[in-house]
């Protein structure tokens, strides 16, 4: 590819992400309007799907994304994966009803899944084999800071000010500029070896996914952890974890090889992401129960605190390649932010009825800093020690992990959250404390507060296991293994797509040698 190629690429990927960011925060913005227009009757209770719907699809289907990237090339994937997202986006602006807007945003949700995962791949391959870091620390920190300042808002003025379907509407031209664009610019190294997929470990690992999933979605909230339903799915997923992990061992293609876990940098990466996950997760959501319910602040003003901790990703995501040259490593960044995020959790943890918001700011911007130096450092490390024959499946591990590390901290935060309150309360529940008054009313929001003390001190002391992984990594990258190298020089024949055009021979043929970085 051309340096022009490269860089605009590089534009094509940056889009994506955004799109892939903005998604995950811009419905939760519009849902009341949905439900007024949807089922203003029975629709309230339809939200929790709406949410669940997407991360379930998209979560499912990510170690099969991986082990397409490695098949058939990661061009193919990329435009699948978008086409994909965009025809869930207008079927979900033409719902007319709660069930169809559950069952397109399922599809979309599909190709979420790989928006975020494929896209990392395309970045890792625009760089080509010999270049090491770069750009995919930055462009974390910066993309997730846009969009977790931007989702929101942008989600409530078109709610507002327009119609909740250009929630949807607006991915459209985006999405088809990115796929003409890369149809015509994307110049990949293709896979013409022929090797099989191994769709049965992919449903196991989709049916494990979305059964731990669900027993997080449903688990002492709408079921007790005791209901049989809740008993039977939590056996049913150990089960597909037994059957997922013997099929690892024993496929010849394995869609999350086993081998992965030998590398040091891999195995600590899947950990520490998973851990970041659960953190990120109690975080987030108990940070603004806690504005909404204490404090009183209104849902759409909550989200304004956010910003600083978006600030936070922007600037980490802004100077990381200077402090990249400056001599850190990959593993400074992921000892530092996991650092910086433990001391933020704990400064959220001495939160009280009366403490000042300014001090909320300054834990989520603490925060901020601290996760953007994790989002994308984390998937570059692990791309970085991938055998290349491996990198599609090692970079939505990680994706694969943090979401399932998500999940888990949402269940473990919300049972720790409602035991403490249940010991410490007047009675009843936390949903219930808006109704109380007077000294019962002080009592609820003093012992909530101390609940949610508990649930921030329980995210440091897994964001401190976070950080002792990371003192563990190697102090440098290792090189990638020699037989790999050569597997990827054998998946390269001279036929292969972006040789077709006698003009491209020559700059395909020096593209990944010769052309500088983007970050210069």
């Amino acid at each position: 590819m051309t340096r022009r190629q490269r860089i605009i690429g590089f534009g094509l990927c940056i889009a994506t992400i955004l799109l892939a960011v903005l998604d995950t925060n811009i419905v939760s913005a519009a849902t009341v309007p949905i439900v007024s227009d949807l089922d203003p009757v029975h629709g309230i209770d339809k939200i929790p799907w709406l949410i669940a719907a997407y991360q379930l699809a998209a979560t499912a289907a990510l170690p099969l994304y991986g082990k397409l990237c490695d098949v058939i090339g990661a061009k193919k994937v990329f435009i699948g994966a978008v086409a994909t997202f965009l025809a869930g986006s207008a079927l979900c602006g033409m719902a007319d009803s709660m069930g169809w807007l559950i069952a397109a945003r399922a599809l979309q949700g599909v190709g979420g899944g790989g928006l975020m995962s494929v896209t990392m791949v395309v970045l890792r391959e625009l760089k080509g084999p010999e270049e090491k870091g770069g750009k995919g620390g930055s462009i974390g920190g910066i993309v997730a800071g846009a969009g977790m300042a931007l989702g929101p808002w942008l989600g409530g003025a078109l709610a507002d000010h327009a119609d909740w379907r250009w929630i949807f509407y607006v991915n459209l031209p985006i999405g088809v500029a990115v796929l003409a664009a890369a149809v015509r610019v994307l110049r990949l190294p293709a896979h013409s070896t022929r090797r099989t997929i191994d769709f049965l470990g992919a449903g196991l690992a989709a049916a494990f996914s979305t059964m731990l999933l669900l027993v997080t979605q449903w688990g002492g909230k709408d079921h007790a952890w005791s209901s049989p339903l809740i008993v039977g799915l939590l056996v049913a997923t150990v089960a597909a974890l037994a059957l997922f992990v013997r099929r690892q061992a024993t496929a010849a293609e394995p869609v999350l090889p086993l081998g992965l876990f030998r590398v040091r940098e891999i195995r600590y990466g899947f950990a520490i992401q998973g851990l970041v996950g659960a953190a990120m997760m109690g975080s987030m959501v108990y940070v603004m129960i806690y504005l909404q319910v204490v404090r009183g602040i209104a849902a759409s003003s909550a989200g304004l605190y956010l910003i600083p901790m978006a600030i936070g990703m922007t600037a980490v995501g802004l100077l990381s390649d200077r402090l990249a040259t400056a001599g850190w490593s990959q593993k400074t960044f992921v000892v530092s932010g996991t650092v910086c995020a433990s001391a933020a959790l704990a400064l959220l943890a001495t939160l009280s009825t009366d403490t000042g918001l300014w001090t909320v700011r300054a834990a989520l911007l603490l925060m901020g800093v601290g996760f953007g130096q994790l989002i994308g450092q984390l998937i570059q490390l692990v791309q970085d020690t991938a055998p290349a024959a491996q990198l599609g499946v090692a970079t939505t591990g990680v994706r694969f992990f943090q979401t399932l590390g998500g999940a888990l901290g949402a269940a473990v935060f919300g049972t720790v959250l409602s035991r403490v309150y249940a010991a410490r309360g007047p009675g009843g529940t936390t949903s219930t404390i808006g109704e109380l008054t007077g000294h019962a009313r002080r009592q609820a929001l003093d012992a909530f507060v101390s609940s949610t003390s508990v649930v921030f001190w329980s995210a440091t002391g897994v964001m401190i296991l976070a950080a002792v992984l990371a003192t563990r990594l190697p102090a440098g990258v290792q090189q990638k293994p020699e037989k790999a190298e050569k597997l990827e020089e054998a998946e390269r024949p001279e036929d292969a797509e972006e040789a077709e055009r006698p003009e491209d021979a020559e700059v395909n043929a020096t593209a990944f040698t010769t052309a500088p970085p983007l970050s210069r």
